[in-house]
């Protein structure tokens, strides 16, 4: 592997001792007590799930009430640009991606795509179904983790599988929650990825004809660089979201505020001007960490 020139990343990447206060919420008053529980209890990650859904999504809706309101303000002024023809092509080859719903009934779908996903997650446990207790282990509210891709469609399956593939050393550490100290209640892993897909979609407005906020039109020219921007761009903001947690000393209570500083922190090295390919983002070095 090449060695990369090191970029220094804002403070709420580079250091997991500070985070900018004006940036973030106060988070609500902890309870006095913490509840104690084990990561190897299939129950008690059954339970959490559920309770870390409840708290930010819901059927179908996700979490597109968390980032409606902020949105709109910020695609209130509509900037005109024009596209070349590569970066309107893989505009629409991306938008066409974001239509695809995962169908449970194709076997692209349910049974290589997720076969696929398990084996790069567990390469030595041994796959015992498409529908499974076992799924649960990976951070999926029950054990059909085909019921929690209808809210963001096949391109939440997709990232994950190209973080995998890409980053695995990565992926395994944020799925494994080996770096950092950790709080006594983790983000399940597979909901929180497929929430970061559907903060992606709203942050670069990439339902509208083309993005009109200056990351989105930043992304545009990334994407125009690199075709696959967008996963490699989820791949970083997963990373930034596990940071943001740790630095913010968080408990799965907390991820919508932390699913949002990292939108923040996000959109701000996305307007930066020198940046002109997905490596040059100063979050990317958190992949290689």
């Amino acid at each position: 592997m090449r060695l990369r020139r090191r970029r220094q990343c804002f403070p709420s990447c580079s250091s997991l001792q500070r985070v900018d206060e004006d940036e973030i919420y106060w988070r609500q008053k902890k309870g006095d007590e913490e509840l104690e529980w084990s990561h190897s209890s299939a129950h008690i990650i059954s339970q959490l799930t559920q309770c870390f859904a409840n708290a930010m999504v819901g059927p179908r809706s996700w979490v597109g009430g968390l980032f409606n309101r902020s949105s709109n303000k910020r695609n209130e002024k509509f900037i005109d640009y024009p596209l070349c023809p590569l970066q309107e092509q893989r505009l629409q080859r991306l938008q066409e991606r974001l239509q695809v719903p995962f169908e449970e009934t194709r076997p692209d779908h349910q049974q290589e795509a997720l076969r696929a996903l398990w084996h790069a997650a567990f390469p030595n446990i041994a796959f015992k179904g498409l529908i499974s207790e076992q799924w649960k282990e990976m951070g999926w509210q029950g054990p059909n983790p085909s019921t929690d891709f209808r809210g963001c469609g096949l391109i939440s399956l997709e990232n994950l599988l190209f973080f995998s593939r890409t980053y695995p050393a990565s992926f395994h550490r944020l799925l494994f929650k080996q770096g950092g100290k950790r709080a006594a209640w983790e983000y399940p892993f597979a909901v929180a990825g497929i929430n970061v897909s559907f903060m992606l979609i709203q942050m670069l407005d990439l339902s509208s004809v083309k993005p009109r906020c200056l990351p989105g039109i930043n992304f545009i020219k990334l994407l125009g660089d690199d075709e696959k921007a967008f996963d490699e761009l989820y791949c970083i903001a997963f990373e930034m979201m596990d940071a943001q947690w740790l630095a913010m000393n968080a408990s799965y209570m907390d991820f919508n505020e932390v699913l949002q500083v990292t939108r923040t922190q996000l959109e701000r090295e996305l307007s930066l001007e020198d940046i002109n390919s997905i490596q040059d983002l100063p979050a990317y070095n958190l992949l290689y960490q």
